[in-house]
Formats: structure tokens, sequence, C-alpha cells
């Protein structure tokens, strides 16, 4: 075996990574529809320019369209995607300005039961309603459902609306978290910045404790507007890398996707960010 001279004047590669992409079928907000839903995902997918070499398969609570994703993979789909992993987005009971802050679990994919296994955790938060307990399942969103839409219903709009009912308690997020050796070593947990459903939404006093504890928690903040990239990179006035290390275990990344929900907006970000 000949070895080989590295090139170095080659320089820096940079591989597109697209961590939140939603998919046909993803639980709420699903805006691909048609008999040609998941050819025009796939296509848009592999039409991306930069080409998409990661991607993050996003949907609330679920992963069947990762298996979904995988079976495409194996088929011959999507050939350019050296890594697809799991990107669970969670809502929790704490409001943010315009809804409820979200946080996404990011599984790591090099375990061949990794959906299995994050499943097996999720259906350990459980969410109190209707004098009952509801556990993170397909089954039990399908029961939740139930207590809004009737019987009538088709089991997709049941899970739908039991998803979308359900809130996931920050303090029961951490302590199950904490208690899982596997989650501690195949999660991240990525919080999202934003106003409207992210932390920055936590804007009275009264809740500036709990933000910094879900800041705190997080490993990485879906944001990439300049001032949150600046901010927990130490670079602002208001904080210091050593105030970042003091008070949020360091300094955090951010992390950007286009969160597509329909072919058009796959691997566009906001602003082309």
């Amino acid at each position: 075996m000949t070895a080989q001279t590295p090139d170095l004047t080659l320089g820096s590669i940079w591989r597109r990574w697209d961590p939140h992409i939603h998919t046909p079928g993803t639980t709420l907000n699903d805006q691909f529809g048609g008999a040609d839903a998941w050819e025009n995902y796939l296509s848009a997918v592999e039409a991306s320019d930069p080409k998409i070499e990661v991607l993050g398969v996003t949907d609330y609570y679920l992963l069947d369209t990762n298996r979904e994703v995988l079976q495409h993979k194996a088929g011959g789909r999507l050939a350019h995607v050296s890594t697809i992993f799991p990107n669970i987005e969670l809502r929790l009971t704490t409001r943010a300005a315009s809804g409820f802050v979200n946080i996404h679990l990011l599984i790591d994919p090099t375990e061949d039961d990794h959906i299995e296994a994050a499943e097996r955790f999720l259906g350990l938060l459980e969410f109190e309603a209707h004098g009952d307990i509801f556990k993170c399942t397909r089954d039990d969103f399908i029961r939740l459902g139930r207590k809004y839409l009737g019987t009538d219903a088709s089991e997709k709009a049941l899970a739908a609306e039991g998803a979308n009912q359900f809130k996931v308690e920050f303090a029961q997020l951490k302590n199950v978290y904490r208690k899982s050796d596997w989650a501690k070593k195949h999660v991240l947990i990525e919080v999202a910045g934003g106003k409207d459903d992210g932390t920055s939404g936590l804007r009275q006093a009264s809740d500036a404790t709990l933000r910094a504890e879900i800041e705190k928690f997080a490993h990485i903040i879906f944001a990439s507007s300049v001032a949150q990239r600046e901010f927990w990179t130490g670079k602002r006035p208001a904080i210091s890398v050593q105030g970042l290390k003091d008070r949020y275990d360091g300094c955090k990344p951010c992390l950007h996707g286009s969160d597509a929900h329909r072919p058009d907006e796959i691997g566009q970000p906001d602003l082309n960010r």
C-alpha cells in the first residue's frame, strides 16, 4: 500500500448540513401534500445547492418519518447525503412570545437501533391531562387526540391533535435525560433561541432564572442572528467567555436550518442565513 502525500494547498472543505427539514407526513403543519409528496421531497434535497450532505430529519415527538427517509436512502435515493440523523422537536410547557419554547433532541445515528432507543427514551416523558397520564408515544397521542376530536377522526388526525396538545415539563425532561446513560451519550439538546418559540421570548424578570436554566441545560442554540452568535461566543459586551462558563457551562454553538415544511423551503433558510 503506497502512502499518499496530503495536498497542503487544498485549504478548508465546507460540508453543508441542514439539521432542520421536515418530511411528508410530519406530525404537524405538513404542507408537502399530493401523491408525489415523497418524490418532490427527495428531489428537492437532491437538488440542493450547495449539496446537503448531512440531513436532520425533523418531526414532532415521533420518528416514523425517519424510518421512511432511511428506507428511501437504502433504495438508492439521497446518494450525496452521507449522514441522516433524527431531530426530534418537543414543546415545553414554558410559554414564549407567541407559542411554547421548542426543544430539539439531536440523535446520534451511528448505532443501528438509534431510532428504537430514542423511542424508548421519549416514552419516559409524560403529560398529565383529563385525569389521566399520556406518554410520548403515537398510541397515547391518539388517545389524547380523541379527547378533542372524538372517535370519528382518522388516526393521523388524532395523533396530530394529541401531539399538538402534548407538552413537556422542563424539569421532567432534565430529570429523565440525566438518568439515562444512553441519552447522555447519544443525544444533544438544542433550544430555540428566537422570541416566538424560543428562550428570547422569556422576557419577564420572573422568567430570568428559568430561561438561564434552560439555556444552561442546552448544548446548542437554534439561532442564526449575528447578535445570538456573538452573545454565545462571548463577543458581546453583555457577557464574557468566562461569564458564559460561570452561568451557562460555557459557550454554545449556534445551529441553523431551513425548517422546511414544504418542498420549496428545503435548503432555503430564512434570509439565506
